[in-house]
């Protein structure tokens, strides 16, 4: 019997074989690292950090991460490390590639046509260990890591010591210790860590706009991940688990408060003022909001202005009848 140690093995993953039906499969091909081979010659050498490129023009954009040298955006302040990636990041301001859906604003038009998939719900690619359907290869390539064992923490935090898989994942997350929020809404004010949580915002507090419908009842929602949660109430799909019990839940923070009440396991947040507990750091801060007397939610009909998104969407009900 020829036995090897996962160990000794070594995953190598096509990104996208064609199976000749209308979905994509990753093939996972076990090998020893001795097999494993790039067959692309990659002449082209960085003297800074030994990482070798396939043409000179990579070799060329890969320099400006070492020079040092920012190109800042003019209408948002974002800063990127090479004059390519700002001028791609540009069309989404100049409204370029723009969804007729949503009106997301895209950087290009590959990104537009993969953006069109969360309004079809097209998933071509599909993971033939566990079957979860995605809509890109890449992020195919980036979930099969999980069953080959690939997945490597290598850039990991030095403040709390949290671990990433992807440099820009690690960028993102340092956020929430310096407390930079670069993009704000320009509505009401109020900062995100990241652009898609700006146009989340946009799209969920101060848009009217519900292109996400519901192939049950016909419903329209402003998000995906709102309809995505919809959804459950006509299929009873309860995804979450609770470890030690046998209590299933339709989202995760229904069962994050059950561990919390039920078993006594994760962290209350308290509020410093009047002692009240919270189950969600997003509800201790909707809290604390009442107590300073901050209201972001601005309504787009008129000046009124509201504590929270929900109070919002019911006030927004009252225009709406007026229409």
């Amino acid at each position: 019997m020829f036995c090897r140690t996962f160990a000794e093995l070594f995953a190598v993953l096509c990104c996208a074989c064609y199976t000749g039906e209308s979905t994509f499969e990753v093939k996972i091909e076990i090998k020893t690292k001795a097999d494993v081979s790039d067959d692309k010659p990659r002449p082209y050498l960085c003297t800074v950090c030994d990482k070798r490129f396939t043409t000179k023009q990579s070799l060329t954009r890969h320099r400006e991460i070492h020079t040092g040298v920012i190109y800042t955006c003019s209408q948002c302040e974002k800063v990127f490390s090479s004059w390519q990636t700002l001028c791609k990041h540009m069309n989404i301001h100049a409204g370029k590639y723009k969804c007729l859906v949503c009106s997301k604003c895209c950087k290009s038009g590959y990104s537009l046509s993969l953006h069109r998939r969360s309004h079809s719900g097209e998933k071509l690619f599909k993971c033939t260990v566990c079957n979860k359907q995605l809509s890109t290869s890449y992020s195919l390539v980036i979930h099969s890591r999980i069953h080959s064992g690939d997945k490597v923490f290598k850039y990991k935090c030095n403040v709390c010591d949290k671990a990433f898989s992807q440099s820009g994942n690690l960028d993102t997350h340092m956020r929430v210790h310096t407390g930079d929020k670069p993009y704000k809404c320009f509505l009401c004010n109020k900062s995100f860590a990241q652009s898609s949580s700006l146009q989340s915002h946009g799209r969920h507090v101060h848009s009217n706009s519900r292109s996400y419908l519901c192939p049950f009842c016909g419903k329209l929602f402003k998000t995906n991940r709102e309809l995505k949660r919809h959804v459950r109430i006509h299929t009873d799909a309860k995804p979450y688990s609770c470890r030690h019990c046998s209590g299933r839940f339709t989202r995760l923070d229904q069962l994050k408060g059950h561990l919390l009440k039920s078993h006594n396991e994760g962290t209350w947040f308290t509020c410093d003022i009047c002692q009240q507990k919270f189950t969600a750091k997003a509800v201790l801060k909707k809290h604390l909001l009442r107590h300073v007397g901050v209201k972001p939610y601005v309504c787009s009909e008129c000046p009124k202005c509201f504590y929270t998104a929900h109070e919002l969407k019911c006030h927004l009900l009252v225009h709406s009848d007026n229409k």
